[in-house]
């Protein structure tokens, strides 16, 4: 398999398994009540894109300026992904007055509402942060490519999925059980590293 391949692919469930319970997923459905499903998707996937090559540009720096200490990379990705594993299972809410404010938006195109909220909501955000902990592991364009890519498809197929089952579910997703799934996993990821990042010293 490629390295292109699996940084995409890899980019994608870690990011997918990040979103799920997200504030920015939350945001989706609401919009999805208010506009067209479509310019939801479109607006999200333009966001996303922008802030996670960003993210990428910032993880590849970090790593290729700290390549020779690569296993306390992985040792601090580890220890990363057990943080984001917490900060999934403390729950992220999208609170009254951020729902009102985004949906109060009419000047604007809905694409350009919904990408402008998406972009300012993912700054400093934990899929925004989990990406650039991937990105700092790369050691080729080709690999940050396929992250950038796999976390831009990851996040927007997390955000979709939402839309459909809150469509579904009466705009209720099943938070309990989304938790503890994406905890488990985050920790899962993280004890992987830290394991590697060890071996490796």
């Amino acid at each position: 398999m490629s390295a292109f391949l699996l940084s995409t692919l890899v980019g994608a469930g870690i990011i997918f398994v990040a979103e799920l319970g997200d504030k920015s997923q939350l945001m989706a459905m609401a919009f999805a009540t208010r506009y067209k499903i479509r310019d939801v998707i479109i607006g999200l996937t333009v966001a996303t894109a922008v802030v996670h090559l960003a993210s990428v540009g910032i993880g590849y720096v970090i790593g290729d300026a700290f390549a020779s200490y690569q296993s306390w990379i992985e040792l601090v990705a580890g220890v990363a992904f057990i943080f984001f594993a917490l900060w999934t299972l403390r729950g992220d809410e999208l609170t009254d007055e951020e729902r009102d404010k985004a949906l109060s938006a009419k000047s604007f195109a809905p694409m350009v509402v919904v990408g402008l909220f998406f972009f300012l909501a993912e700054l400093g955000d934990k899929t925004m942060l989990a990406t650039i902990t991937l990105a700092a592991q790369d050691e080729s364009f080709a690999q940050s490519a396929g992250t950038w890519l796999g976390s831009t498809v990851g996040m927007v197929a997390a955000d979709a999925l939402a839309i459909v089952v809150g469509a579904v579910l009466g705009k209720k997703l099943p938070e309990k059980a989304v938790t503890v799934f994406a905890t488990t996993l985050f920790v899962i990821f993280g004890v992987v590293l830290i394991v590697s990042g060890i071996r490796a010293m």
